[in-house]
């Protein structure tokens, strides 16, 4: 009975010093101090919290940029996969043209239903075959007036031609070819040679202002 009896005494104590408001301070300084630690803590934290976000942003980049050169190089390797053979179909697009350009106007305008329809197969494959090369990213070109690049251009002969200014495709001898961003072949061309070169503009756009004579 004693034992119950000062059992009973301690938890009577210890629910009055729980209850009283007088409390014993000591189990909240000792919450105060285990909480301290944590709010020390939260500056330490944001700075991991930005690490890790630098860090995670850093590899999406990276990532993306794997991304991208692996699609290239795909591009690239299907692209050089075909070469071989898109160069030599430009000899089949070649020889389809040659064959049309050797129509002569009267034979055209014959009125030869087996002429007329030869004719019409023939540039209509030419259609499909250009098409079938587009399809493959096989581009032809024809830089008809436009300024000589031999970047993308090889010239053969010069035509002395006063009404071009110099330095201008005025024939084009056979169509070049682009494979995606790269010359498959460089067109072949006539280039104009001596003529008149751009007049410079006078004050105000004005092109009939002459230049002062400077006096001797």
């Amino acid at each position: 009975m004693a034992k119950h009896s000062a059992r009973a005494e301690d938890e009577a104590a210890a629910a009055g010093e729980n209850a009283a408001p007088g409390a014993d301070p000591a189990p909240v300084a000792e919450a105060a101090a285990n909480a301290a630690p944590q709010a020390n803590a939260e500056p330490g934290t944001a700075a991991l919290v930005a690490e890790f976000k630098d860090k995670l942003l850093r590899t999406l980049a990276e990532m993306e940029n794997l991304r991208k050169r692996t699609a290239r190089e795909v591009a690239d390797a299907e692209l050089r996969g075909i070469t071989a053979f898109a160069r030599d179909m430009l000899g089949v697009a070649d020889n389809m043209r040659r064959a049309l350009d050797a129509v002569t106007p009267d034979v055209r305008n014959s009125g030869q239903a087996a002429v007329a329809s030869l004719i019409d197969g023939v540039e209509l494959t030419e259609r499909e075959l250009l098409k079938a090369l587009e399809k493959n990213r096989v581009r032809q070109f024809a830089p008809q007036g436009e300024k000589f690049d031999p970047n993308l251009h090889q010239a053969i002969f010069e035509v002395p031609d006063a009404s071009v200014p110099a330095g201008h495709v005025v024939q084009v001898v056979q169509p070049g070819y682009m494979i995606g961003e790269r010359v498959l072949r460089p067109a072949l061309v006539g280039v104009s040679k001596g003529g008149p070169k751009a007049a410079p503009s006078g004050p105000a756009g004005n092109d009939n202002v002459k230049a002062p004579v400077q006096e001797s």
